[in-house]
């Protein structure tokens, strides 16, 4: 199935973004393309872009009636899209581009929602006035971490393997010792202390520290761009409206989605991450104050690239140039919706 509509998918979600349009609005007699879009973890507000354009109609109005798979620890919606069983991933950072380049894999990058990874490095109060000063904590790094920016915490600021204990995801040895800090989600872990623990953590983002790398990245198939461009852009850039009205508009029905799709996510958990997303600037800073939300550029994934060379993560010499595109972001869509 083709869409079908003779406007393109820019100017018909563009014209949804001014005129508001409900769902209902949207001609009965436009042939929907269906799409499926996995995610990589349990419904949350930091999927809300994506729920709040199936929700408000804003996918439906370039023509795609968009399913969203959401992940799990059992879940690999990746492999799902390899197989092409789906047509859009969420993606985790650009390591992750660079490792399917790596590996010959036909996955391409065609939009960041984040601008900022949301790793955090959790610390008791007052235990690390800066992040130099986590150096003298140890610290509980899950493996992943420890051979992803745990690497480049050790190459760039001089972080040690031995202060490094694993983390197995069980926040009580960090609970009981002050002189212990742990890998968290910043809109995850630091909640559960806060509500369970009873005291507010200190909390560094990475991101802040350096790290360099979008998150949350839209991925698709190469063969998926070639054959359907029109399908690509409309779900990137109805993913970029969608982010804008989640953040900035009314989110109430996205966010009943997300609680439906995840029996254990509550409104005070979302309301909690549009929160930290927002103070830290997750979405909606750096690049995408200039370009857009979903914003990419060269220089960005370059400074990356070369951050986990230095880092000995990824080999030198590797050409990921096919792993990414930026012929569907970075042209402004949606900032006046901005606040």
């Amino acid at each position: 199935m083709t869409l079908s509509s003779s406007l393109t998918s820019k100017r018909r979600i563009a014209l949804l973004a001014a005129t508001a349009m409900s769902i209902g609005a949207v001609s009965p007699a436009l042939a929907l393309e269906e799409v499926v879009f996995g995610t990589n973890w349990l419904a949350q507000a930091e999927h809300g872009g994506f729920y709040q354009s199936v929700a408000d109609g804003t996918y439906e109005a370039c023509g795609l009636d968009v399913s969203i798979v959401t992940g799990g620890p059992q879940v690999n919606n990746k492999a799902l899209m390899l197989a092409g069983r789906i047509d859009f991933h969420m993606g985790g950072d650009l390591l992750s581009t660079f490792l399917a380049a790596e590996q010959g894999i036909p996955v391409v990058a065609v939009a960041a929602s984040f601008q900022k990874h949301p790793q955090v490095i959790i610390a008791h109060p007052g235990a690390a006035k800066s992040w130099d000063d986590l150096k003298d904590l140890t610290l509980l790094i899950g493996d992943n971490g420890f051979a992803g920016y745990y690497r480049w915490m050790v190459a760039a600021h001089g972080f040690t393997d031995e202060q490094r204990q694993p983390y197995t995801f069980n926040p009580a040895p960090f609970l009981a010792d002050t002189g212990t800090a742990m890998q968290g989600y910043l809109s995850s872990e630091p909640y559960v202390i806060e509500t369970e623990a009873g005291f507010t953590p200190d909390v560094f983002l990475i991101a802040d520290a350096g790290f360099a790398t979008y998150s949350t990245i839209i991925e698709t198939m190469a063969d998926t761009i070639a054959e359907r461009p029109e399908v690509v852009e409309c779900f990137v850039e109805g993913s970029i409206l969608g982010w804008y009205n989640y953040l900035y508009g009314d989110n109430a029905e996205a966010n009943a989605m997300i609680m439906a799709d995840n029996p254990e996510m509550t409104q005070d958990k979302i309301d909690f991450a549009i929160e930290k997303m927002l103070e830290f600037g997750i979405v909606d800073s750096g690049e995408a104050l200039e370009l857009g939300i979903g914003a990419m550029t060269e220089d960005t994934i370059n400074a990356f690239y070369t951050q986990m060379v230095d880092a000995g993560v990824i080999d030198a010499g590797l050409d990921y140039t096919a792993a990414y595109t930026t012929e569907f972001v970075n042209q402004g869509l949606g900032m006046d919706l901005r606040p």
